[in-house]
């Protein structure tokens, strides 16, 4: 692909803030060429489009951290970290551009456009709906946040970089459904939309940075096991390594999740400025 030969094998693990130019550019193109060819439908289209336009780049970043973690003589956490660094910078970069791309848009844009440019993301808003506040709220949550985490780990397994696509999904979505939020939140309260989208970013930023840092983990953990399975054998001892590294990368993103589950359980039961927000988003 052309895309793979514009830039340098690893230009952005040394400029990871490019990432946020690169998923908010790829975000828009991808919108507009989606518009253009599936005008009835460019919700899951525009998804797609981004994460093909991104994929060259994680092929890429993929081959260069299985070289590095095959390097490594033994595990320890300090490692880990060091090795992922770069490479988890990179996807929230990513994470961002799209996110913001689609939070905006869902502000500026017509309503008839953004119900039509962002209906498959809406419908995911519709169904939390006035149920978001019930209980047993935390093990809700934390299924339904599993079940992602697990089909991302399972997809990076079976196709290396291919839960680019669920991760590009979830920044849409989480973008699309705080935008149109704050949007009708503002027009119930005859408020500033910006306003009420940083309110409401600035409230909901711990548990979803939480989360998607999760799937960061386990989408790196399983595209590097995958990478590596088409390089060696089961039984070799370099396999074994790289394979036991990212299973601990793994059960850290498990770990990440639940500690995210249990922020969004808080925020949801007892941050009352937000309960009042998603109340007045849907009153119009």
């Amino acid at each position: 692909m052309v895309l793979e030969h514009l830039f340098p094998e690893n230009w952005l693990e040394k400029k990871s803030q490019y990432a946020f130019l690169l998923g908010a550019g790829y975000s828009i193109i991808a919108i507009i060429i989606a518009r253009i060819l599936f005008p009835s439908d460019p919700a899951l289209v525009a998804v797609a489009f981004t994460a093909l336009l991104i994929l060259p780049e994680l092929y890429k970043l993929f081959s260069i951290e299985e070289r590095i973690e095959e390097k490594e003589k033994r595990f320890s956490l300090k490692k880990l970290f060091k090795d992922n660094k770069d490479f988890v910078k990179i996807y929230l970069f990513i994470s961002l551009g799209i996110f913001l791309v689609y939070a905006i848009g869902a502000l500026i844009l017509p309503s008839f456009q953004v119900n039509q440019l962002f209906r498959e993301q809406l419908e995911m808003r519709g169904a939390g709906g006035g149920a978001v506040f019930e209980m047993p709220l935390f093990w809700e949550i934390l299924i339904n946040n599993w079940w992602v985490l697990l089909a991302i780990f399972l997809i990076s397994l079976l196709t290396g970089d291919g839960a680019i696509f669920l991760i590009t999904w979830n920044a849409s979505m989480w973008g699309t459904i705080f935008g149109v939020t704050a949007r009708n939140a503002a027009l119930y309260s005859q408020g500033n939309p910006f306003f009420y989208l940083v309110i409401v970013l600035l409230i909901v930023f711990p548990h979803a940075f939480l989360e998607i840092l999760s799937y960061i983990l386990a989408a790196i953990s399983g595209g590097v096991i995958s990478k590596d399975v088409l390089l060696e054998k089961f039984e070799s001892a370099r396999f074994n390594k790289v394979f036991k590294y990212n299973l601990w990368l793994f059960i850290i993103a498990i770990i990440i999740l639940i500690i995210g589950g249990i922020v969004e359980t808080y925020v949801l039961g007892n941050v009352d400025l937000y309960k009042a927000i998603i109340m007045q988003s849907y009153m119009v």
